[in-house]
């Protein structure tokens, strides 16, 4: 097919054209820019909907493509088509890839990603879990991929920045359209040397409902696999683990409290065949991971552990006791342990800074 951009991604700029439709018409006029100027009959002859035709025929009289491609460029925003070398392999081979993806930072990254994604009501527990399982796949050399969205989404891009790593942003709407808009500051720092924010949304696209099912198989098609770390039963995540499963990729799941209706999505996961995860060893284990950078990450994580605990007084062990299993209020802690509130405090606060234990807000704290 010859390579004609402009008129490629004015093609792509049509509503009601999505990647089955538009990748039909390319594999028919071989050039975008005939299938561009080509008059309606052609098209319908090609089965695209009348609707579609009508609003192509429409868009032509005001776009010149041109000038369109000049001004996405103008504004920052780079594409790759799925007819570029350059394309993400992972993603091409899925039934459905993008023909255009839309980007700002660098895209050129490591193949080695995997998706975590979750609730966008995270608990304590599931910021605790998904910093931990973050931080590990980092370490291991992963490029961590998640959509942008609050709760789950947004600890995992932190931590991966904090960690010094590599991350893509998938988002449901245009670049030009950052949601929610609270992320526009995180979503720039990745741009600015820390992955790519990318969409297959033409860059003034609306984030809308509906497209948030399209972005969700963007994130399990550049990945080897997907974690899901907290998740109602009616979670966009577990939209991304089925088309991870659709596309043959692995699908991890942390268990998390039976008390909370954000277990329900992972418990369903692991019914119906997912991995139930409870270590980052797990996730490189299933994918086949032993390099020399991860198995360096589980030893000193090993060794750190075991001189700490050696070094513990009686009343530290008997405070990691109680938050072994669950989180815990400050009080509740000095209450099984029998401290007082000033010995208690300083205790937690010394092996806060230890690394011991960690706070989650509001007095809760968990093992860390």
């Amino acid at each position: 097919m010859v390579q004609n951009d402009p008129y490629l991604l004015a093609l792509h700029s049509i509503d009601g054209l999505g990647p089955i439709r538009l990748k039909a018409i390319l594999q028919y006029f071989k050039d975008p820019k005939l299938a561009w100027e080509v008059n309606g009959e052609e098209l319908l002859k090609l089965g695209i909907y009348k609707n579609t035709v009508n609003l192509l025929i429409e868009t032509r009289k005001n776009l010149e493509p041109e000038t369109y491609a000049k001004k996405i460029a103008e504004s920052g925003i780079k594409w790759v088509t799925v007819f570029d070398e350059n394309y993400p392999k992972l993603l091409a081979e899925i039934y459905d890839p993008p023909i255009v993806l839309y980007y700002k930072g660098n895209l050129d990254l490591d193949e080695k990603a995997i998706g975590v994604v979750g609730t966008r009501k995270i608990t304590g527990y599931g910021k605790v879990v998904t910093e931990q399982f973050t931080r590990g796949l980092v370490q291991a050399g992963f490029t961590i991929v998640s959509g942008l969205a609050r709760g789950v989404d947004s600890q995992a891009h932190l931590t991966t920045i904090s960690e010094g790593g590599q991350t893509i942003a998938v988002l449901g709407g245009g670049l030009n359209n950052i949601f929610p808009s609270e992320n526009r500051g995180l979503a720039a720092k990745i741009a600015g040397g820390f992955g790519a924010v990318i969409s297959e949304f033409p860059p003034d696209s609306p984030s809308l409902p509906g497209n948030f099912p399209a972005r969700n198989r963007i994130i399990s098609g550049l990945s080897l696999g997907v974690l899901v770390i907290e998740a109602a039963e009616d979670s966009g995540s577990l939209i991304t683990a089925r088309s991870a499963l659709e596309q043959g990729r692995e699908v991890f799941a942390v268990p998390g409290p039976v008390t909370s209706n954000l277990s329900k999505g992972p418990i369903g996961l692991i019914k119906n065949g997912a991995m139930a995860v409870f270590s980052v060893d797990e996730v490189l284990e299933q994918l086949g991971i032993n390099q020399v950078q991860s198995a360096k990450f589980n030893s000193s994580a090993s060794l750190g552990a075991g001189a700490q605990n050696e070094n513990l007084s009686e009343e530290e062990k008997k405070i990691l006791e109680c938050l072994e299993n669950e989180e815990m209020h400050i009080d509740e802690i000095g209450r099984l342990v029998n401290f007082d509130s000033p010995k208690i405090s300083a205790l937690l606060l010394r092996m806060e800074i230890s690394g011991l234990v960690q706070s989650m807000g509001a007095g809760i704290y968990c093992k860390k």
